[in-house]
């Protein structure tokens, strides 16, 4: 039965002993590497299958006999091995070996491009198999003619199927698969050692047991209808997941193949079963990589025009609330606008980051004060039905990330924490130093090591199965409309990844929910970094500058214009990059410039940052944009600094000042 199940396996297998020489191998061993028949015989040497591969080219151009000796060499080493190579037809093998104890090793040999391909071959090798069976029978039968001789033939006959057995069993424990065999009665007669430990099972244990007693009457309920059908003599491929004795989810895809015997009657079925784990991840990452692309498209495709717009809406509100002075007009309706603006402003940068699509701005965060000033934030949103509170279980908690991003994506959390306890409850924000090992950092997908844990906490009504599994997926909400995007949990499962970090999250209905945020902790000796001096307070002396402004919108030149003026700069203009090079050249006066990135005609930013380096190398450079194109940004050498859009004249000042006095 053990024989049987390894050749229904489409993986191709060879056994050699210690002296290199073939004890036997599979059919589909002879069809993956298109060996001739003549090599399957017991005792071919391990150097003849080598040296035919070689004289083929299936190595390449080189000296046969150093291909074959160099192999040769490899495979008397003994050692476990697992590689891949790529045949001269296209074909991709995956190669593994596994020695064993004492007797040789055994070769696992996967076609990983076209993996389904064996069913045939191995219904010949089972009919061919069954034909010697019969031969040896009739062998047998005729050689019983004395009483001693046959029960000594039978003597032999048992010792060696006892030892085949036994071989059988070791090879199908060595090889990296999931194989069981169940019979019509929905009984398990044979498990490897993959497949027992699944179900927290022996092989031993695992035979003569219902197959409802070894999986559970959950999981049991999700395969019967497979398995019926798998003994009304059909061959079903089904996935499923279980949980290990460990508590780790495992999923996984069960192929059963019918066992039909000469009748025609289905007398059980084969099990293959493959660990599905690692594969679902993968899809699960590359499903969200591409939601974040789509949304970095959208953003990115935005936000250029966008901040554009608020420039425009900024400056003109900028230079009215200066004309109007004191009035009670400028806090009535000019403030109240600016703080709007600004707010968009701060929202398509954090769709940016959140999407990837600009750099976040990490520096040393001193955590347990960003975490009380919060709170304070938090406590006045607040109703009196919530009590808040803080702790921390470490001090000097300092860890790598953007403070103004950390600190919106706490009170995103805090906020959404509030939501889910309308008749009020407990909210809590703890943080603390947690160190994950190697097998804890590849669950999360991130690098062992240090981290600062940042956990928000509440008793509301929580989350069911079904929605905390998306609770990370952009636009997704359960909050009535217009009360909430969907993208705020997006937003900020986008900033821990990007700062390198993860997250955690436990939900209960009717219990409440945690949100665990884990940033890289700063290295020793990290101070947490000094917000800079406000730029209206930096000493600015811009009188009388030659400024030269390109920017190819005329409602920003003109807002641009007005703060550079303001500032008691002389301003010369230019819509485009040509005519900023071609002034560079001819007016010698200019002592800095002042260009915008993204612009028509053929000559960007960055272009024209690299023509004024080489031309007039003494000149200043700054670049504006509504989106920083990262990628551009990085592979420039210009050195120019970016202003992004929108600033206000206070910015657009400290920009000026620092780049003046280099």
């Amino acid at each position: 039965m053990v024989a049987a199940g390894l050749d229904h396996i489409n993986q191709g297998v060879t056994i050699f002993d210690q002296d290199l020489r073939l004890v036997t191998c599979n059919r589909s061993f002879l069809t993956l590497l298109d060996f001739p028949e003549a090599l399957a015989a017991p005792g071919t040497p391990f150097a003849a299958f080598i040296r035919h591969n070689a004289e083929r080219g299936e190595y390449g151009e080189g000296d046969i006999e150093q291909q074959v000796a160099e192999r040769v060499a490899a495979a008397q080493r003994f050692t476990s091995h697992d590689t891949r190579r790529q045949r001269p037809d296209g074909t991709l093998l995956k190669i593994q070996g596994f020695p064993l104890p004492h007797q040789g090793f055994i070769a696992l040999y996967s076609d990983i491009t076209e993996a389904e391909r064996q069913h045939a071959q191995i219904d010949r090798h089972q009919a061919e198999l069954e034909g010697h069976i019969r031969e040896r029978t009739a062998a047998l039968t005729d050689a019983n003619t004395e009483l001693k001789a046959a029960i000594e033939a039978n003597h032999q006959i048992t010792a060696a199927l006892q030892h085949s057995e036994a071989k059988l069993r070791l090879i199908t424990d060595t090889i990296p698969a999931h194989i069981a065999y169940f019979d019509a009665s929905w009984t398990y007669r044979y498990a490897n050692k993959r497949y027992a430990e699944w179900f927290g099972w022996t092989s031993q244990s695992m035979v003569d047991q219902p197959i409802v007693d070894v999986i559970g009457e959950t999981l049991f309920r999700q395969v019967e209808p497979h398995v019926r059908r798998s003994l009304d003599g059909h061959e079903v491929t089904y996935e499923y997941a279980i949980t290990s004795t460990t508590g780790a989810r495992i999923f996984a895809r069960s192929t059963l193949l019918p066992d039909i015997n000469p009748d025609g009657e289905v007398i059980g079925c084969f099990v293959h079963a493959v660990d599905m784990t690692e594969q679902r991840r993968t899809q699960n990452a590359l499903a969200q990589a591409q939601k974040m692309e789509a949304i970095g498209q959208l953003t990115g495709g935005l936000a250029h025009d966008f901040n554009n717009m608020l420039t425009v809406v900024m400056g003109n509100l900028m230079a009215l609330g200066d004309a109007l002075g004191d009035a009670p007009e400028t806090s009535e309706f000019v403030a109240p606008c600016l703080t709007a603006a600004e707010g968009g402003a701060a929202l398509i940068k954090r769709l940016l980051a959140f999407s990837r699509q600009q750099p976040m701005e990490a520096q040393p965060v001193e955590v347990n004060e960003l975490v009380l000033g919060m709170a304070r934030l938090v406590r006045r949103s607040m109703p009196s039905t919530i009590a808040l509170s803080t702790a921390s279980h470490a001090a000097d908690l300092i860890a790598l990330a953007d403070p103004n991003q950390l600190e919106s994506a706490l009170l995103n959390l805090a906020l959404n924490a509030r939501d889910a306890m309308p008749n009020g409850g407990e909210l809590r924000i703890e943080s603390s130093l947690d160190t994950l090992d190697a097998s804890a950092a590849d669950e999360l997908e991130v690098p062992p090591g240090d981290y600062v844990q940042i956990t928000i906490a509440d008793n509301g009504t929580g989350m069911d199965g079904a929605v905390l599994a998306r609770v990370f997926e952009p636009f997704f909400t359960t909050k009535k409309f217009g009360m909430g995007s969907g993208l705020g949990m997006a937003m900020v499962y986008g900033f821990v990844k990007q700062s390198g970090g993860a997250i955690r999250i436990r939900s209960r209905q009717a219990v409440g929910t945690q949100v665990a945020l884990l940033l890289p902790s700063a290295p020793a000796g990290s101070q947490s970094i000094t917000p800079p001096k406000n730029a209206k307070d930096l000493d600015i002396d811009l009188r009388g500058r030659v400024v030269l402004l390109v920017e190819d919108d005329p409602e920003v030149r003109k807002v641009v214009r007005t703060q550079l003026a303001s500032l008691e700069c002389t301003v010369l203009e230019a819509e485009n990059g040509y005519e900023a090079a071609d002034l560079v050249e001819n007016v010698p006066e200019i002592a800095m410039v002042l260009s915008d990135v993204v612009m028509p005609g053929g000559m960007d930013g960055w272009a024209l940052a690299r023509f004024v380096r080489r031309f007039r190398p003494e000149i200043p450079m700054i670049l504006m944009s509504g989106y920083a194109e990262v990628g551009e940004r990085h592979q420039d050498d210009s050195s120019a600094p970016l202003l992004e859009k929108p600033f206000t004249r206070e910015k657009l000042a400290a920009a000026l000042n620092r780049r003046g006095a280099r």
